[in-house]
């Protein structure tokens, strides 16, 4: 009679590459947890293009924001204007210069609007200024007769303002992302030329 008998194959090796394995991917998964900081919901770019969110202003922010020194109003040039989309209804047609498009240290983006009838009639231009934080708009000038003419009461007004359609449309279709401005001129004017479709 054949004394068979069965020898244990030790299972050392298969139980630490099993180890090994489980270390590896608890690790990473711990990694992905710490890198993906909160993401903010709000923000339209982010779900499209995986961008960071923009900043936000708290209240304490907002009460210590100063206005910089307002720089003179800049040449502009009515041949080289970029169409801002106004709804149809509307009698008059807006446009900017890229070229006079500015923004300051203290987030304000400045530029020249010409505003002009569809039917061709007079044209007039204004100098702006835009805070995507607190989506308010501020004229400082208007330009008539062949020179600029201070705005008699240059105040931050609600960008939704009746009269100040116009500027809200340019702040929507380029110059701010969120409540922030975009992160160049160049951005800017890009956006309105070639506009993405953001997710809202």
């Amino acid at each position: 009679m054949t004394n068979s008998r069965t020898i244990p194959i030790p299972a050392t090796g298969l139980f630490q590459r099993r180890a090994r394995h489980a270390l590896v991917l608890a690790f990473a998964c711990m990694l992905a947890a710490c890198s993906s900081g909160p993401r903010d919901t709000d923000n339209p770019d982010w779900a499209q293009a995986g961008m960071p969110p923009p900043p936000k202003v708290t209240s304490a922010q907002a009460a210590d924001w100063k206005e910089d020194e307002v720089p003179s109003p800049p040449a502009f040039n009515a041949s080289r204007l970029v169409p801002i989309e106004m709804p149809p209804y509307m009698s008059l047609k807006f446009g900017v210069d890229p070229a006079t498009i500015t923004v300051t240290g203290d987030g304000v983006v400045r530029y020249v609007v010409v505003a002009s009838n569809k039917a061709g009639g007079a044209t007039n231009a204004f100098y702006e200024g835009v805070r995507c934080s607190t989506e308010e708009v501020k004229q400082y000038a208007r330009y008539s007769e062949g020179a600029w003419q201070p705005a008699s009461k240059a105040e931050w007004k609600r960008i939704d303002d009746r009269n100040s359609r116009y500027a809200k449309e340019l702040s929507a279709q380029g110059l701010c992302r969120g409540h922030a401005p975009r992160a160049s001129v160049g951005e800017m004017v890009q956006q309105m030329r070639n506009p993405i479709r953001e997710v809202q």
